[in-house]
């Protein structure tokens, strides 16, 4: 399947909820309770205080957060229908193309490159992060039974999963968003059955536990702040669990009405994953949260428990099975586990679709290496984009599975900072995008994003400033992800300079120049 044979187009068989389920699928809500409730329970302020009460309060905050940048990129979809897989890179450049000044066109190429560096920052390493999850999640379930993967066999999960995700990505977006549909199906409904036997146990209340020992006394101690430097805290970490709603705008070439149908996506699937599944879900695990939970040494119980154990939520299953399901809290427990791994694929396969597809288009620019551009025969996929980003996801979640706690963390961040880049880049641009024109909303085309720009930054900036501050491991994270993300700027620009001066483009070009060609 040579360069010189033509290719395919993509296939235009998604409909809302195709757009949909593909967008939710990177949530992921049944994976990210399960992995970072526990960070969220050991969560403290610069002072070593616990922030843990605010946690359900966080999440609103991260959600409002989410909601002002879904509805930049819902905007933007709608503004611009025909951008294919470019998405937040398509978007940069017809922002200012579209402008009337040449001036301000001169900018459409930077844009697109700066753009463009931050989704692939997210996009491509994410997936690999997931990797790692997976890994990490297997080990777990397999130590249950008193089996101990060593390293090695925790690397060989780790490139199996990636390959796994890649044979699904690589035979089409139709076969993904069926993968999506079953993934959010399946974890949805063990959230309801967790949930709702969470709220049970602490209404029935099987083990006896004292008024004082439950640690929130009331329903309304989880959803009213306790202190705006925890909620703030506890933002920075549930702003991590709520991005992907973006990734549905990476589908407009494959979906039959795009103008319609990608902007209802994007809030469509940060509405049901947000609202309804995270806010019930961290409502009922609070809710059932108490000193009975005990550490494995005993040492510890209640939200300290949380805090210290691996998989909280799975302690809490046991707890819960053990309470309504006649003793079988173990078994349910693993059926918990079993939903994650599956949420887990769902995330990384969704995330995987998304970042090819942006390369595909940049390749298609002559942005990126011609491979990247290469469209399968049958299935009418970016395959050779799949084959390189199966092999980085394997790479970088055996280095997050080699480096333990301290490289998962730092390739998070990296992946993190990428995001809220790309976010606070795609607010601007529906400023640039709107300002001056026909269809300007001072709301929704200046407010609105121009909140998104400052609240992006603010939590990166916090995320990083809090890592730095804390000391030890978490410090050691921060910079590595600081050096990843440093690293891997350098080579785009040294690559994005390098092409342009080949091709003959110029990365500012002259403003009589654009305007002869107008």
């Amino acid at each position: 399947m040579s360069s010189e044979t033509p290719s395919p187009n993509m296939k235009k068989t998604l409909g809302l909820t195709g757009v949909t389920v593909n967008a939710m699928a990177l949530i992921a809500p049944g994976a990210f309770l399960w992995m970072t409730y526990q960070l969220q329970a050991a969560n403290t302020d610069v002072s070593g205080k616990s922030t843990a009460l605010d946690m359900w309060t966080g999440i609103v905050i991260a959600l409002i957060i989410a909601f002002l940048t879904a509805f930049a990129f819902a905007e933007l979809a709608r503004r611009y229908p025909n951008a294919g897989s470019g998405s937040a890179y398509y978007f940069a450049e017809k922002a200012f193309l579209d402008r009337e000044k040449p001036e301000h066109r001169r900018f459409a190429r930077i844009a697109k490159f700066i753009t463009g560096w931050a989704a692939h920052l997210f996009y491509w390493v994410y997936p690999g992060v997931m990797v790692a999850f997976f890994a990490v999640l297997a080990t777990y379930i397999a130590g249950q039974f008193g089996l101990v993967i060593p390293i090695w066999g925790q690397i060989v999960i780790a490139c199996a999963f990636s390959a796994l995700v890649g044979y699904i990505a690589m035979r089409g977006i139709t076969g993904s968003t069926t993968a999506s549909i079953a993934i959010n199906i399946i974890q949805l409904s063990a959230l309801v059955v967790f949930s709702v036997l969470a709220i049970m146990f602490r209404v029935k209340n099987p083990l006896g536990v004292s008024p004082s020992g439950w640690y929130h006394p009331a329903a309304t101690s989880i959803v009213l702040p306790h202190n705006l430097a925890g909620m703030l805290f506890q933002s920075t970490i549930a702003m991590l669990i709520l991005v992907g709603f973006e990734s549905s705008t990476a589908l407009s070439a494959e979906a039959k009405n795009p103008k319609r149908d990608i902007p209802r996506g994007v809030i469509l699937s940060l509405a049901i994953q947000g609202l309804f599944a995270y806010l019930f879900e961290y409502f009922a695990a609070n809710y059932a949260l108490s000193d009975k939970l005990v550490s494995a040494d005993g040492a510890l119980k209640g939200i300290a428990a949380a805090a210290a154990s691996g998989a909280p939520i799975g302690d809490m299953a046991v707890q819960i099975g053990n309470a309504f399901l006649g003793g079988n809290g173990f078994a349910f427990m693993l059926v918990i586990a079993f939903t994650v791994a599956i949420a887990i694929l769902g995330t990384t396969l969704a995330a995987m679709n998304t970042g090819v597809r942006i390369s595909f288009a940049m390749a298609q620019d002559s942005e990126m290496p011609d491979v990247m551009g290469l469209l399968h025969d049958k299935y009418a996929t970016p395959f050779a984009g799949v084959i390189i980003m199966v092999i980085v996801s394997a790479l970088i979640g055996s280095i997050g599975v080699i480096g333990g706690v301290m490289t998962l963390t730092g390739i998070t961040l990296a992946s993190n900072l990428g995001t809220f880049a790309l976010y606070a880049l795609i607010c601007a641009l529906t400023v640039v995008a709107f300002a001056g024109g026909k269809e300007f909303n001072l709301l929704k085309h200046g407010i609105i994003p121009a909140l998104g720009v400052i609240t992006n930054i603010v939590m990166v900036l916090a995320i990083f400033i809090i890592g730095i501050r804390s000391g030890g491991i978490s410090a050691e994270a921060t910079y590595l992800a600081l050096g990843v993300s440093a690293g891997w700027l350098v080579i785009s620009v040294i690559y994005f300079i390098v092409t342009s001066s080949r091709s003959g483009k110029a990365i500012l070009p002259a403003t009589t120049v654009i305007g002869s060609n107008d």
